[in-house]
């Protein structure tokens, strides 16, 4: 059984959260200057960090004189950016090879976490057990449930059933958290189960069905094609509570999802760098957890743009993690932080975002039915079974697909083989057969509007076609 750090800690975390919920923007303002301060002190244990600050004092270093940082800087100078010289990426990528290692501790001691390769480059992610407390406690501290009477009667969740749908097969955020929970707490193990979204849609709703959740967690697209199941008459029971997150969910998402399963969507926004960054209130507007994670909204040159306008991109501080410091880390996210005060009467500071925005791609099955195919399916195809990172998928038409690959994957040896017989093998799980995928290797990738590297298209091609260098068709 993990061990999970000491009750009084996470007692104290929790308290900490509930009490900053109601803080003024000052108050807040003032743990973030002084967990900043711890922070930038521990930094000083990394080789990067000892660079940055020498000279200064970590106390009363300004956040915007410090350089900004991302995920391929992070990656390619992985050693130099933690603070347990034990930590090396040789030995975090031969732990995340393993599945069956998902939730344990990597050197007895972390928590190791994958992000998706959304903006061209996977990156791995160390938590320390004081992080995993902080993120732990906003979680359970600030989401507001549809049910708060559920709650008064049960807060331990013993009469819960508690379903995730998403990508279950690797070291990903939500998965491991899921895991965690687990085994934190065996008697919840039967309550709390994990589906895949790379099974065909028959059997991910007769599992459901199965287990009849009554509390689901799952991206936007995924709460769209389970509406579209429970419309048609499949999907047979009704979650009383459904959580989304890791993708844009957009107004007419929200309304067809509500049409299918009532007002029960409660959104999150959250990243492999700072799970629970924000949470939705009940006048559906997303808090920053502002105590813990600094959000900075900026333009192309780093600078910083007013409340009210939308950014060219967004700097991330995670307060919480010290071994693996996040300082001004841009996740490439379009983010406007509100200038008024939400009605809700909650101080912290409210966040729209431009996020993951990939499309479903719907195409006729072999009987002529319609069959929607989840982008995140298809890119976790991409990634963990054919190794490319750099793409995009189009749909041309019903059944014509092209597939742009760039970057080394463009030419590595099998890739563009690998990848049309991953996804026509996914499509005919799935009923669908009879595609023509067209891969190609270009120069480069257009971003999208979130500023993130869109990569599933349905039907509509990209504004900038990029410019070719080869291609290959094939048909599946």
């Amino acid at each position: 059984m993990l061990a999970f750090g000491g009750l009084v800690q996470r007692t104290t975390v929790a308290f900490d959260a509930v009490a900053a919920a109601s803080a003024t923007p000052a108050q807040i303002e003032a743990l973030q200057r002084q967990r900043l301060g711890r922070l930038l002190s521990s930094a000083q244990r990394t080789p990067r960090y000892r660079r940055v600050l020498q000279g200064r004092d970590p106390l009363n270093t300004r956040l915007v004189d410090l350089p900004v940082s991302d995920k391929m800087q992070l990656m390619q100078h992985f050693a130099e950016g933690v603070a347990d010289p034990h930590i090396t990426l040789a030995g975090v990528r031969e732990f995340c090879a393993d599945p069956s290692r998902v939730a344990a501790h990597f050197l007895g001691r972390y928590a190791i976490w994958e992000s998706s390769g959304s903006t061209s480059m996977p990156g791995v992610f160390v938590q320390d057990e004081a992080a995993l407390a902080v993120y732990d406690a906003l979680e359970a501290s600030r989401r507001v449930s549809p049910r708060p009477w559920a709650r008064w009667f049960d807060p331990w969740g013993l009469n819960e059933r508690f379903a995730f749908v998403g990508a279950t097969g690797g070291h990903f955020a939500t998965q491991v958290s899921l895991q965690r929970l687990r085994a934190a707490n065996p008697w919840m193990a039967q309550h709390c189960r994990g589906f895949s979204i790379l099974q065909p849609v028959a059997e991910l709703v007769a599992e459901l069905n199965a287990f009849a959740p009554n509390a689901l967690a799952t991206y936007p697209t995924a709460a769209v094609l389970l509406a579209e199941q429970a419309a048609a008459g499949a999907l047979r029971f009704r979650p009383q509570e459904l959580w989304t997150g890791g993708e844009t969910l957009t107004a007419g998402m929200r309304l067809s999802i509500e049409a299918a399963f009532g007002r029960i969507v409660h959104n999150s926004y959250g990243a492999s760098e700072f799970l629970p960054i924000a949470w939705e209130c009940t006048q559906g507007r997303l808090h920053v957890n502002a105590d813990w994670v600094i959000l900075e909204p900026v333009d192309r040159e780093h600078r910083p743009v007013p409340a009210g306008q939308l950014s060219h991109t967004t700097l991330l501080t995670n307060l919480a993690n010290h071994v693996q410091p996040l300082i001004r880390f841009d996740i490439g996210d379009r983010t406007v932080l509100a200038s008024e005060r939400c009605p809700c009467g909650c101080t912290l500071p409210c966040v729209q975002v431009q996020g993951r925005c990939d499309d479903a791609l719907v195409v006729p099955s072999m009987d002529g039915k319609p069959v929607r195919l989840l982008p995140l399916a298809l890119t976790t195809l991409l990634e963990d079974e054919a190794g490319v990172f750099e793409f995009q998928l189009h749909q041309r038409g019903e059944r014509h697909w092209q597939l742009l690959l760039a970057g080394d994957s463009a030419h590595a040896a099998g890739a563009q083989a690998r990848c049309v017989g991953v996804l026509a093998d996914f499509a005919r799980a799935q009923g669908v057969a009879g595609l023509r995928i067209v891969t190609e290797a270009v120069e480069s990738l257009p971003l999208g509007r979130s500023g993130k590297l869109q990569r599933v298209f349905a039907l509509k091609p990209p504004q900038d076609p990029p410019r070719r260098r080869a291609s290959r068709t094939q048909v599946a």
